[in-house]
């Protein structure tokens, strides 16, 4: 794709007056038509460098699941789980459709995209899940934040391991949101509702006959269950829960700073495993402090001030141009890497 093309793909999305959403995402169409003929014309393919870094989820388009929410109809039909609180924990497998390979498809312009063919529940015991999931690969948890539903939550996790070139298994952990603007209690409440859920996820793993590492990444306040459950962990298992334990990222993390700080100080060896991206410029927690009367949410926070828990800090401020600056861990390919780096340092079990 020349530069003259990359050029009007970034004039279109990044330019609201341009026109509305509809309009900008017309002429991306229009835009992404002339690169089909071009690639046409000069029959490119995928070389063999490209494919030998595809992720796992690419190659086998499947994600695990582990969830909070109540089923919708069994949890085998759209919108398979909803809202609402679940029994218990539910374990399932989604299979996926990724986007198009080839140069000349919607998504070298950004319009192509994943889909979730089906959702089928698993009659099995975490442990043994995780187990044959982790056999000889790690597994990659993606935690997701406010007002989220369960379709989203899962697409971004294959986003986000796609985006990383993840290859091991991948699995969503989705706690009850309402994915309403005006959710906001009841979303941070379901997630706290959910910490337990997630040590119990987190303690088959410690337990169970895994042979990889677990990497972490949550978001907003997905952020907030996952120190609580991680907490919990280290209360149980000290030292080993660090041995099991690969990278933990927090992405915009949607915390009070006082309750992380005394969080921190209580988790021992598995605080040095925490990367913490933030923007300073992030308006989604800028709403999300003035709801929580006041208090400073972390993922807005100054990169020194955390610092000085011990943690490791990326200040992705620079990084986005949008109005809201929330996600920039899945939209930013430089952000994405910040991740992927995290993850790449812990790979190794005893790093």
């Amino acid at each position: 794709m020349g530069p003259g093309v990359v050029e009007g793909i970034r004039v279109i999305t990044r330019h609201p007056e341009l026109g509305d959403e509809t309009s900008r995402r017309s002429l991306l169409r229009a835009l992404a038509a002339s690169v089909s003929s071009v690639a046409l014309a000069s029959c490119v393919s995928l070389d063999a460098a490209t494919r030998a870094d595809l992720s796992a989820i690419a190659e086998q388009p499947t994600l695990l699941v582990a969830t909070t929410r109540k089923a919708v109809n069994g949890g085998r039909d759209k919108p398979w789980f909803g809202p609402d609180r679940g029994p218990g924990t539910t374990l399932a497998r989604a299979a996926l459709s990724p986007p198009s390979r080839t140069p000349f498809a919607l998504a070298a312009v950004g319009l192509g995209d994943w889909n979730i063919e089906n959702v089928e529940p698993l009659n099995a015991q975490i442990g043994d899940v995780l187990a044959q999931a982790t056999n000889g690969h790690d597994l990659l948890i993606y935690v997701h934040g406010f007002r989220h539903t369960f379709e989203s939550a899962a697409l971004d996790a294959a986003r986000l391991s796609d985006g990383i070139r993840f290859h091991g298994e991948t699995m969503v952990f989705a706690w009850p949101s309402k994915s309403g603007l005006f959710d906001y209690v009841y979303d941070r409440e379901s997630a706290m509702w959910s910490r337990d859920a997630l040590e119990g996820v987190l303690e088959a793993v410690m337990v169970g006959q895994t042979n990889g590492r677990v990497h972490i990444v949550a978001h907003s306040m997905g952020t907030m269950l996952t120190l609580e459950a991680l907490r919990q962990l280290n209360a149980r298992f000290g030292e080993a829960a660090a041995e099991r334990i690969g990278a933990i990222v927090f992405a915009s993390p949607d915390i009070d700073i006082d309750v992380f700080s005394s969080s921190i100080e209580r988790m021992g060896p598995l605080a040095r495993r925490i990367t913490v991206i933030t923007a300073t410029n992030d308006r989604a927690l800028e709403l999300s402090r003035k709801l929580a009367g006041g208090v400073r949410r972390v993922g807005a926070a100054e990169k020194a001030q955390l610092e000085r828990l011990g943690v490791r800090v990326i200040d992705a401020s620079q990084q986005g141009w949008g109005l809201i600056n929330h996600d920039l861990f899945l939209s930013n390919p430089d952000v994405r890497q910040v991740v992927r780096r995290a993850i790449d340092s812990r790979t190794a079990l005893g790093a």
